[in-house]
């Protein structure tokens, strides 16, 4: 409830009021509830970004200048930190242009934001109070739907919390005996993580990213052999003495026994990690930042960049590979290489990447073109494994029959790679090293575990995509213990596929999704320590994160209009009962028994 309500809001209201009105022309008795969800982060950032405007501006932002240009080094543009429906009665007036953060407002601080939606300036130091929001906003949400002619039981309606006792008490006791079951579990685990907010990232916490999560590489280190010349002039003497290794990320450790060089970006920035007391790391910041919150770079939160590199400087370094039939192998230039994805350092197995054959036949046909020694790319691909469609150069026979001309035909080889990739993993036998006609798929974490036992590797994750928290942070993945909601175990899962077989979900398409979400929902954090809800009981530094707090939200309608009279729960209902009175053992009663 950061905003007045939005098309989306309208959008999804309106089916739900269809719906009901419908079911009540057929004479049914059809029950619409609304609620206000406040929990989590965005109310709480939008409050702590007024307090830096009036500290930056004055108490009424007197001394807000509009800038000759819209940079401003101080202060970062607003992100959108809407996530929710709706105000004060009296306010019904003030705040009817839409959701109070928007991506494409083009205002660059929040009280603008707050101005754009008639809220005068003298009113909007109070909002610096996150729990003003929860007074403002609703009561100009339901006013906006009763005028739209909503058929909803105001009677129900109740926010999230603390700030309403009774639905705090809810939750805790939800909490409580998901512990008591085992079901909320602690320990160690990836997780994505706003560093500036200081805690995990989970999707209503995003401004971009929702959906996404960890994807795990094994990070390669290659260690460096001899450096090209033009990489040694700009390093100098900060290596001192320490092993450097520049790092791949990679999803096939499997293969690689048959690496011929190893590709960089020309235009990407490289820097010089120093990863601990004997060891630096030479990929993008990107992947630095990531390895610093999973301890893999010391200290945790601050990667120390010794050097920069261009990645054209580190072209013609020479490098060992770690498992390879080539102890040793060149640095090589490749056009595709993304600075968004991995560490920008890229293993090259041409026997079985499309992508990497392809740059290598370029890189020999064009060796003046790319200002490369020809003898850097000299190295043939290597057989690692072999398959039932294309034998044991999967690579070559693809880019041949697919007439793939050069690196540049980025369709065919998204596509010849994604065929390389499934026939291989799901088809191929290994065809040298330890694990020699075994199956690829039982091969690979076993290579992997012998690369990261001797040293040569280790494990590393980042976000599937890019992920930006509501505060403004771009995301990383962190390896932290915390709270989290074991919902993949197995016989868990196994109780909610069988209750979804006897739910009516009145289409296939929904069960097809609710299927898709217990498949992927596995290990979820439900834990956080910055912005609104309910203390965890057992553990009370830390809040009940903003989807963990809503999943049975539903029955809690069934009973609200008897325990409180207004939605933040400070009038007792008709029952009579206080807040203090709602035990565990009273809600087991009567939602549980």
């Amino acid at each position: 409830m950061n905003g007045t309500l939005h098309m989306g809001h309208g959008f999804t209201i309106s089916k739900i009021e269809f719906s009901a009105g419908y079911q009540r022309l057929l004479g049914k008795r059809a029950l619409f509830p609304c609620g206000f969800h406040v929990t989590g982060m965005p109310i709480k950032a939008s409050s702590d970004k007024i307090i830096r405007e009036i500290a930056k501006f004055g108490e009424d932002f007197e001394g807000y200048q509009p800038p000759a240009s819209n940079d401003d080094p101080d202060l970062e543009p607003v992100p959108d930190t809407s996530t929710a429906t709706s105000a004060s009665a009296a306010a019904v007036a003030k705040a009817k242009k839409g959701k109070v953060a928007s991506k494409n407002t083009g205002l660059e601080y929040q009280f603008q934001i707050m101005e754009a939606a008639d809220i005068p300036r003298a009113e909007i130091k109070k909002f610096v109070d996150p729990y003003y929001w929860l007074k403002y906003f609703p009561p100009i949400a339901m006013a906006d739907l009763t005028a739209l002619g909503a058929r909803i039981d105001w009677r129900r309606t109740f926010l999230t919390t603390d700030a309403n006792p009774y639905y705090d008490a809810f939750v805790r006791w939800q909490m409580n005996r998901l512990h008591d079951l085992d079901k909320i579990k602690f320990g160690m685990r990836y997780t994505i993580y706003s560093p500036l907010d200081g805690q995990p990232c989970m999707d209503h916490d995003r401004s971009e990213g929702e959906g996404g999560g960890p994807t795990e590489y094994t990070g390669v280190k290659m260690e460096v052999v001899e450096w090209s010349p033009a990489a040694l002039e700009t390093i100098g003497n900060v290596i001192n003495g320490k092993k450097v290794f520049l790092v791949a990320a990679t999803l096939r450790p499997e293969t690689m026994y048959g690496q011929t060089n190893c590709f960089v970006g020309t235009t990407l920035d490289y820097g010089l990690f120093s990863a601990n007391d004997e060891e630096i790391y030479v990929c993008s910041y990107r992947a630095a930042r990531n390895m610093a919150f999973q301890d893999i770079i010391k200290p945790r939160d601050n990667p120390v960049k010794l050097a920069e590199l261009k990645g054209s400087q580190i072209i013609g370094t020479k490098i060992k590979a770690p498992f390879s039939v080539n102890p040793e192998v060149y640095v090589l230039p490749m056009e595709g290489v993304l600075a968004s994805k991995g560490t920008g350092v890229v293993t090259s197995v041409p026997s079985d990447s499309p992508d990497d054959y392809a740059t290598l036949m370029d890189l020999r046909k064009k060796a003046e073109f790319y200002k490369i020694n020809p003898e850097w790319a000299a190295l043939d691909p290597v057989p690692v494994l072999s398959t039932p469609t294309y034998g044991e150069m999967t690579a070559p026979v693809l880019v041949k029959q697919m007439k793939i001309q050069s690196q540049k035909d980025t369709l065919r080889l998204a596509e010849a790679k994604e065929l390389a990739y499934k026939e291989g993993f799901y088809k191929g036998t290994m065809s040298i090293g330890e694990f020699k006609g075994m199956p690829v798929e039982e091969a690979k974490p076993r290579v992997r575990q012998r690369m990261i036992e001797a040293g040569l590797a280790f494990a590393y994750a980042e976000p599937d995509r890019f992920v930006k928290s509501r505060s403004g942070d771009e995301c990383v993945v962190a390896l932290m213990d915390q709270w989290y909601l074991d919902y993949g175990e197995e016989k868990w899962k196994a109780q909610a596929e069988k209750l979804l077989e006897r739910m009516n979900t009145y289409s296939s398409e929904t069960k097809h999704a609710f299927e898709a979400v217990l498949n992927w929902l596995n290990k979820w954090a439900c834990a956080r320590t910055y912005g609104l809800g309910s203390k965890l009981p057992w553990d009370p530094q830390f809040l009940v994160e903003s989807l963990s707090d809503s999943t049975i939200y539903m029955s809690y309608y069934t009973i609200s209009n008897l325990l409180h009279s207004d939605m933040n729960g400070s009038k007792p209902g008709p029952l009579g009962v206080t807040p203090d009175q709602m035990t565990d053992e009273v809600w087991d009663y009567v939602l549980a028994s």
